[in-house]
C-alpha cells in the first residue's frame, strides 16, 4: 500500500508563524475515481500569500481558510504516475494547486497546467520564473504597471520570489529601478546580482520616505508592491503624475492583528493615479505567452532566476516561516 506524506496545519498561528504550527501525516493511497489522476510531486511552492489563509476567519472571494490537520494548500510540480482523466495522460508533468504533500489526486480544475520541460531549463523554474512567481511579475507589471522605456520602477520585498524578477522585466522594459529590502546585505544583492539601479533598506537610519525623496526626487511611475500597510502608504505619497500601483501581496499585514492603515489616497486623486489588485490565476489563458517569453529572456541571459531551495518534506514548515522573515533570496522551494 502506498503511503502518502503531508504537511497539515497543526495549530492556527498566532500572529507570527512558527514551524510547530505544522505537522507531517501519514495516510494510506485512495483509489482514483473517474476523472481523476495521481501526481507524484517533486517540487513544492512556498509562497507567502498562502499565509493569509491559515488565519481563523480568512475566507474571501479567492481561497477558504485552511483546515486545522487538513493538508496545507500549495502549488505543487509532480508527474502523473496514474490516471482516469484522458487530458492527463500518465507520464505528464503537471504543476497545479494542490497541497504539500509527496502525492496528490486531481481532476485538473484547480489551476492544473501540463507543462513539457525545456532541456535547457531547470525543472524548478517551471515553479519559479516559469511558474506563479514568473507569471505574477510577469502580468502585474506589463499588464498593470504598463512600463514604459524611462519609468521609474519601485519594487518592495524585491530580494522575494517575484520582487526578484519583477526588477529585471523592468530593466528589459527600459525603467530606472529601485528595490526595497531589509538588510544591507541584500541591498547590495539586489544591486550587484539584479542590475537594480538602486536599493533602499527600509531599516536603516532615515527610513523609507527619506531615501526615496534622495533616490526618486521627482517621484516614481510604477510602484510593484508586495507588502502593503506603512510601505504602500509611503510609496503612495511619491507617485508622479498618471502613476500606476500594482497590488500584489501585503506581507507585512498578514502576521498582525493591528494592520496598519491607508492615509495617503488622496495622491490616487490629485496626482490622476491608479492603483490595482490582481492575482496571477488572472491570465491562465495567456500562460503559454509568458512562459515563452520568459524562457527566452533566461536563454538570453537577460532574466536571472534566483532559487531558494529546500529538501525533504520534513523541513517545508521550517523554510516556509523563514521565508516569511525574510530569511530568502529569491523564489523559495521545496525539493521531495
Amino acid at each position: 500500500m502506498t503511503m502518502v506524506k503531508h504537511v497539515v496545519l497543526k495549530s492556527r498561528p498566532q500572529q507570527q508563524m512558527k514551524a510547530q504550527d505544522f505537522a507531517v501525516t501519514e495516510s494510506p493511497l485512495r483509489d482514483l475515481a473517474d476523472g481523476e489522476f495521481l501526481t507524484r510531486n517533486s517540487i513544492l511552492s512556498l509562497d507567502a500569500g498562502f499565509r493569509q489563509w491559515m488565519n481563523a476567519g480568512a475566507s474571501d472571494n479567492y481561497l477558504a481558510e485552511m483546515t486545522l490537520g487538513a493538508p496545507v494548500q500549495s502549488i505543487i510540480l509532480g508527474q502523473v504516475v496514474a490516471s482516469r482523466n484522458g487530458q492527463f495522460p500518465e507520464g505528464s508533468h503537471v504543476v497545479g494547486r494542490t497541497a504539500w504533500e509527496t502525492h496528490s489526486i486531481a481532476d485538473g480544475s484547480d489551476l492544473m497546467t501540463i507543462i513539457e520541460p525545456d532541456p535547457e531549463i531547470a525543472l524548478e523554474e517551471y515553479l519559479a520564473a516559469l511558474g506563479p512567481s514568473g507569471m505574477t511579475a510577469y502580468f502585474g507589471l506589463f499588464d498593470i504597471g504598463r512600463p514604459q522605456a524611462g519609468d521609474v520602477l519601485l519594487v518592495s520585498a524585491a530580494a522575494g520570489g517575484v520582487g526578484s524578477l519583477v526588477g529585471q522585466l523592468g530593466k528589459i522594459a527600459g525603467c530606472t529601478t529601485i528595490g526595497i529590502s531589509s538588510s544591507a546585505e541584500k541591498c547590495r544583492w539586489l544591486v550587484d546580482a539584479l542590475g537594480y539601479d538602486h536599493s533602499i533598506n527600509y531599516r536603516a537610519e532615515g527610513g523609507l520616505k527619506q531615501a526615496l525623496r534622495e533616490i526618486a526626487p521627482d517621484g516614481i511611475d510604477i510602484y510593484f508592491d508586495n507588502v502593503g500597510g506603512e510601505m504602500l502608504d509611503h510609496a503612495l505619497s511619491q507617485l508622479r503624475m498618471n502613476a500606476r500601483a500594482v497590488l500584489c501581496g501585503a506581507i507585512s499585514q498578514y502576521e498582525t492583528s493591528q494592520p496598519v492603515g491607508i492615509f495617503n489616497l488622496w495622491e490616487l486623486i490629485t496626482k490622476r493615479a491608479r492603483a490595482e489588485g490582481f492575482m496571477f490565476s488572472d491570465y491562465v489563458e495567456r500562460y503559454g505567452e509568458a512562459a515563452a517569453q520568459l524562457a527566452t529572456w533566461i536563454k538570453e541571459g537577460k532574466l536571472k532566476s534566483p532559487l531558494n531551495i529546500t529538501t525533504g518534506i520534513e523541513h517545508t514548515g521550517q523554510a516556509f516561516c523563514d521565508m516569511l522573515q525574510g530569511g530568502n533570496l529569491g523564489k523559495s522551494l521545496v525539493r521531495l
